[in-house]
């Protein structure tokens, strides 16, 4: 297993994306590619993760960040922040743990563990015990205005009998 030392945030960015493009490098070199973390299906668009640390596993094809997790995703304008992030490079999956918070065109999601499988473009939330999945979703309005109430017609009185 390939361990990255730790990474502060007084290192510069330029170092820290010289250990994920070593990460990448180690991955392909044994034949478990990150090219798919980086890629959607139809075109090479970057999937950016930011850590205080990240290790990478070649021979499961796991890659690992933790501490002040970021995840930058522009072909699929997703933008999230977790204490954990796994992806699986075989399954493409990727799975953020601990406060995750997930922002996609306007609408966002908070939970304790959301699960994004790529392929799909489907996430997976759940809770943490005795809570709920939050999600805000932006819902655009008809131009034409809300819709004209619909008309009720009355029901004839009650008229008990003696």
């Amino acid at each position: 297993m390939l361990s990255v030392p730790v990474l502060t945030p007084k290192y510069s960015l330029k170092v820290l994306e010289s250990v994920l493009a070593l990460m990448i490098g180690i991955l392909s070199i044994k034949g478990t590619s990150l090219n798919a973390v980086a890629q959607t299906p139809s075109s090479n668009s970057p999937l950016t993760v930011r850590a205080d640390i990240q290790e990478a596993n070649s021979e499961t094809g796991v890659v690992t960040a933790r501490g002040n997790v970021q995840i930058f995703y522009p072909a699929r304008q997703i933008q999230g922040t977790a204490a954990q992030a796994q992806y699986f490079s075989r399954e493409r999956r990727l799975v953020l743990t601990g406060n995750v918070y997930v922002l996609q065109e306007g609408n966002s999601m908070r939970a304790e563990i959301m699960t994004y499988l790529i392929d799909e473009g489907r996430f997976i939330a759940t809770p943490e015990s005795s809570e709920q999945v939050e999600s805000i979703y932006l819902v655009t309005e008809n131009e034409e205005g809300p819709p004209a109430p619909a008309s009720v017609t009355p029901a004839p009185p009650l008229n008990p009998t003696p």
